[in-house]
């Protein structure tokens, strides 16, 4: 892939809104993604668009909500957002004949803000072939696994690279499952009805850590920790756990799991139905020790595929989403659109 596959970066915008983007905190990997494609001496970046197999919008939908969007100025702006991308894309199909010549099948963007999947639903029939690389891959609202891409929400530090371990041996790990953060979202608020804030030896979950316990430590000191959809079904917990060496409990609906085309999560991560919330311990503590050493050994082995690098490096996270394009990408006949 790496010496084949081709991406041309359109050229026009101005930043903020273009050719930039976050990185750090929760949306990061949004401008990991197009500082990497911007980069000088990118093996992908194709020198003329007439050679590439890709186009790249380099719109970031979350520094467009950062400078644009204004509480009392909330309603319409979903419409607003809407606007932007698609003005930006008349004006590269007005300049160029690559657009027209899909219909958008061979372009994508990339963005892991909440709202980014907004972008396609006041004009369906524009945005029909076009390739979505989301956080947000909810497929009830409209992702579509085969042509869309999901990718993982990082919650990148301030110096940008998140780092990771292998955590304690998996002997000396002795917290059963592991989860904090805040109660937003209808599953978090079930998980916390039935397990938040007792004193249970084997499942924590807290929605502040008691004082002076270490978030990454406590990680690092489960077997299992706990990702639960907050408000929507990205979160940076799966990534968080895989980092440390925990083996993810994904509990969410609808959720397109990341670079599925090659990883295959269920030798690495546990799945939970929502309704099975109350029988977490029961389910966890009825797999056998050695299951969950060989789904630890793989968490293991999967991790340097959500690792972050500038510039990237072969099979990190930025070639898992580029990867997943490029399989997007051989599955459209140009000859079919004309």
């Amino acid at each position: 892939m790496i010496k084949t596959f081709k991406i041309w970066t359109y050229k026009e915008g101005e930043t903020p809104l273009m050719h930039n983007g976050p990185m750090r905190y929760l949306y990061s990997i949004e401008g990991d993604f197009i500082e990497e494609m911007e980069r000088n001496g990118n093996p992908m970046v194709a020198r003329d668009p007439d050679e590439a197999h890709a186009f790249f919008i380099p719109i970031s939908i979350t520094n467009i909500v950062y400078y644009l969007y204004k509480p009392n100025e909330a309603f319409g702006f979903r419409e607003r957002v809407q606007a932007i991308v698609e003005d930006y894309i008349g004006v590269i199909a007005q300049r160029y004949p690559y657009w027209n010549r899909s219909n958008g099948a061979d372009h994508f963007f990339v963005s892991c803000h909440d709202w980014a999947p907004w972008v396609s639903l006041g004009n369906p029939k524009l945005f029909k072939n076009f390739i979505r690389v989301l956080c947000n891959a909810n497929t009830s609202e409209g992702f579509i696994p085969i042509r869309d891409v999901s990718m993982t929400e990082i919650n990148g530090p301030v110096d940008n690279i998140p780092t990771a371990s292998s955590g304690q041996p998996p002997y000396n790990r002795s917290i059963l499952a592991f989860f904090s953060g805040g109660k937003h979202g209808f599953i978090r608020e079930r998980l916390f009805q039935y397990w938040g804030n007792k004193e249970d030896d084997g499942i924590q979950v807290f929605s502040y850590l008691p004082k002076g316990q270490n978030y990454t430590k406590l990680l690092s000191q489960s077997k299992y920790c706990l990702c639960p959809s907050g408000y929507e079904v990205a979160s940076t917990r799966a990534t968080e756990a895989i980092y440390t060496g925990c083996v993810p409990v994904l509990i969410k609906d609808h959720y397109a799991l990341p670079y599925s085309d090659v990883l295959d999560w269920s030798q690495f991560s546990i799945q939970v139905p929502v309704d099975k919330i109350p029988e977490i311990k029961r389910i966890l503590q009825e797999i056998p020790f050695s299951k969950y050493l060989e789904m630890q050994k793989k968490v293991l082995e999967v991790q340097r595929h959500f690792m972050v690098n500038l510039p990237a490096k072969h099979f990190d996270v930025l070639h898992m989403i580029l990867h997943s394009v490029w399989l997007r990408r051989l599955n459209v006949q140009l000859n079919s659109f004309v």
